[in-house]
């Protein structure tokens, strides 16, 4: 799958799936509450969805778009993507490592955006989903959230899921120190709302670099512009004033208010229910969409949840580790840590310690973090079963194995101290020993193997 960006917004971007086999239509009506969320189950890791007729709403429905390592890629290079899962992941970091290094601001059209054509002043009009039995309601999942730094005047955006209370009020997700908290606090703490557009229906690239963790201050969007060859442009909107991609499908535009919160859960990357918090009120101003405008729902805890999340931490990884160990072949987040917590290691190893250090820069880099495993590199991280054979063969748990209790980590681990978000962290060096002959640790070949094709012989 390649693509040539001649075009920047999710329909172009569908229209490049669906050319590759990898979308596929729903016609039939179906019910936000639930069977949606049912459906695209069944694709996980598999197609995109595009759901025609949502039931009680005029608008189509979009899932899975990112829901492969292969499509993840397709959206940020015109290249086509490796066939092995190991090296297009490898593409991936190299790809976003380029746009941090070329970043540059978006244009800014001074014309009428397409988002203007439609308006509405009700959240009851969008096909809002509800995904799981025990959800406080329905969640906005898909969503990229514009807000202005009221201290340095500098524009953030950032990815949030929001609960539908009402037609008018949204309860929003916001995790503490995060730069649209800083935002949000700062308005508080001097008297204020804080305006902020919702954007539902971005292309993926925005979405990719909205859930980049960027150093405070810089601009997402720039490193969307990168990712899109320089081909992003923002347009102003009427009630914020912020700036937004001019190929958004749908923007809801409002305020965080500083003085009302509501309680919340959601389903997190672990797909486990996440503890009830208070989190602060968004409050409606006006919904502006495209023509057949499409929205697009992120099934919580699957696979384009987690690699949403989780590449782009990847890539970041990937520098941060490379810095310290600079034969790093490649860093891959785990499915089974729910590309979250466990991440594995590949170096070229050329000194006893090396391992470690890497696994020191992997949790600086990620403080979600809680197990990372080195192996070398003639083991396949995304490889369960040989990374399990690497820590069984060439790993001494007195001497492989770093435990680091009391570790500040995520509180999406139900296994932590969710409170004080304290976890005990481990390392596993499951590199070979260099004060051993190589020999003992050779994996056994034969060969000719790879190029036999048993086609040839029955």
């Amino acid at each position: 799958m390649s693509n040539n960006h001649s075009n920047i917004d999710l329909r172009s971007y569908l229209s490049l799936l669906e050319a590759d086999d990898e979308l596929v239509r729903v016609k039939k009506a179906v019910s936000s509450e639930f069977e949606l969320a049912a459906i695209v189950s069944k694709f996980d890791s598999k197609q995109a969805v595009l759901f025609e007729k949502v039931t009680g709403s005029k608008f189509a429905v979009v899932s899975n778009i990112c829901g492969t390592p292969r499509r993840f890629y397709a959206a940020i290079s015109s290249r086509s993507a490796p066939k092995n899962g190991a090296e297009t992941k490898k593409a991936i970091h190299v790809r976003i490592g380029q746009a941090l290094a070329n970043m540059s601001a978006p244009l800014r059209n001074q014309k009428s955006p397409l988002f203007t054509q439609n308006s509405s002043s009700s959240l009851g009009d969008l096909p809002i989903v509800t995904h799981f039995e025990k959800d406080a309601g329905p969640f906005v999942t898909a969503s990229v959230v514009f807000a202005k730094d009221g201290e340095r005047g500098n524009q953030n955006s950032s990815t949030h899921r929001l609960l539908f209370l009402d037609d008018r009020h949204m309860a929003i997700r916001m995790v503490e120190g995060r730069h649209l908290h800083k935002c949000y606090t700062y308005a508080r703490d001097h008297g204020e709302d804080l305006k902020v557009v919702i954007a539902v229906g971005v292309h993926p690239a925005v979405s990719i670099a909205a859930a980049y963790q960027a150093a405070y201050g810089v601009d997402e969007m720039m490193i969307a512009n990168a990712l899109l060859d320089g081909k992003l442009e923002l347009a102003e909107t009427a009630y914020s004033h912020l700036y937004v991609p001019t190929h958004v499908e749908i923007i809801i535009e409002g305020r965080i208010l500083k003085d009302r919160m509501q309680e919340e859960w959601m389903v997190e990357m672990l797909r486990t229910y996440d503890f009830k918090r208070k989190q602060p009120v968004f409050e409606l101003e006006k919904i502006s969409f495209r023509d057949n405008a499409i929205y697009h729902d992120i099934l919580p805890g699957y696979a384009e949840h987690r690699l949403l999340m989780g590449l782009p931490v990847e890539a970041k990884m990937y520098d941060y580790v490379k810095s310290v160990a600079p034969t790093t072949q490649a860093v891959h987040l785990t499915d089974g840590g729910s590309n979250w917590l466990s991440a594995v290691i590949q170096i070229r190893k050329r000194l006893e310690g090396e391992p470690k250090n890497a696994i020191m820069a992997a949790f600086a880099a990620h403080p979600s973090l809680k197990m990372a495993t080195v192996v070398d590199d003639d083991i396949d991280p995304t490889d369960a079963v040989a990374v399990e054979y690497a820590i069984t063969t060439r790993c001494q748990a007195d001497k492989g194995y770093v435990i680091i209790p009391n570790s500040k980590g995520s509180s999406l681990d139900p296994s932590s101290d969710q409170q004080n978000l304290l976890t005990t962290k481990v390392g596993i060096d499951a590199t070979a020993s260099l004060m051993k002959p190589k020999e003992r640790f050779e994996i056994a070949r034969i060969p000719g193997e790879d190029a036999i094709n048993v086609n040839n012989y029955t």
